[in-house]
């Protein structure tokens, strides 16, 4: 009799055992795939955006990437820490308003997302206007 409680007791440890890696391999797996993300979808992407300038600043050994634009017929300077160490070519792009914060009337801060043609993204953030 002892033999089987004990038995019993082992066996549903090893049930218990497996459910746990099940759950974990599951956890993991739906881990794995919100890391991942999703391409973006274009149609997203309806901003219509003018490079007019691009150039790479070197700042403590680092560089960002300086960017003077054209949205909707208006200068900005534009900003981003994240990038290739590469110029982006003049020219068209498509993108999205991301960030848009207007605490107080006479000031903002803005945050674009470019799409560029083999799917990939970058942020930008907007640093500088003109007239």
């Amino acid at each position: 009799m002892a033999r089987s409680v004990n038995r019993t007791a082992s066996l549903r440890m090893e049930v218990g055992n497996a459910v746990k890696k099940i759950t974990i391999a599951i956890v993991l797996l739906f881990c794995a795939l919100a890391w991942a993300g999703s391409s973006p979808n274009p149609a997203e992407y309806s901003v219509n955006i003018h490079v007019s300038a691009s150039r790479m600043v070197p700042e403590s050994g680092a560089r960002f990437q300086r960017l003077n634009v054209v949205i909707d017929a208006k200068k900005y300077e534009l900003v981003s820490d994240d990038v290739p160490n590469m110029l982006l070519a003049l020219g068209d792009y498509k993108a999205k308003l991301v960030k848009d914060e207007h605490k107080v009337t006479y000031e903002s801060y803005r945050a674009y997302e470019f799409l560029f043609p083999d799917q990939k993204t970058r942020k930008f953030i907007v640093v500088g206007q003109t007239e």
